[in-house]
């Protein structure tokens, strides 16, 4: 599929502009909190409904943004497999984003899904060789599983481990309970 792109300077361009920006970020709900674009609305990739999401926009682009634009382009491709075309992925992600300078909101500091799943598969690998060495051999039927799961993931983009660790509670946004007053401008998330 031919998923058009953006630049995120020429995005920020038309927002500055003064147009209707519709930016949604397929991130989790930690990565989102932890930095996204100032304007930009979280709708995690595996919480996406495009008839839902497309249904009632007559025809106006929605906008794409992830980590690194992988995620992006998978949410494009779905969006545009369920029959909708004027979707644009922002070439690069949020970390070409925060690359130019542009504004965003900082969160908390979390742990990136990459990195809890190389620290899971790492923890694991090490378990079972260990268990293989000490315990009984067929233990190293473990380390050819978690092998040929990083070779899937690695062939496919899909990740069975790392939607798991997206679901985890360390993963989730606790949302406060909403409160009265005038909202603020700062663009520092709490």
């Amino acid at each position: 599929m031919n998923v058009r792109t953006i630049s995120p300077r020429d995005l920020a361009a038309l927002q500055a502009r003064g147009e209707a920006i519709d930016l949604i970020d397929v991130r989790t709900p930690m990565e989102f909190q932890e930095v996204h674009v100032t304007f930009a609305r979280n709708l995690p990739l595996d919480q996406l409904d495009p008839g839902k999401l497309m249904g009632e926009r007559n025809g106006k682009p929605l906008y794409v943004i992830c980590r690194t634009g992988n995620r992006g382009q998978k949410a494009c491709e779905k969006i545009q497999a369920a029959g909708y075309s004027n979707v644009i992925n922002v070439e690069g992600g949020t970390l070409a984003w925060v690359d130019c300078h542009l504004p965003v909101v900082r969160g908390r500091k979390v742990i990136s899904l990459q990195r809890q799943v190389q620290i899971t598969v790492g923890t694991l690998l090490l378990l079972a060789s260990a268990l293989t060495w000490f315990v009984h051999l067929a233990f190293v039927a473990l380390c050819a599983f978690f092998g040929a799961g990083l070779l899937f993931a690695g062939l496919t983009d899909n990740c069975a481990l790392a939607m798991l660790l997206a679901r985890m509670p360390w993963n989730q946004v606790r949302t406060a309970p909403e409160c009265s007053g005038t909202p603020t401008s700062d663009k520092k998330a709490a």
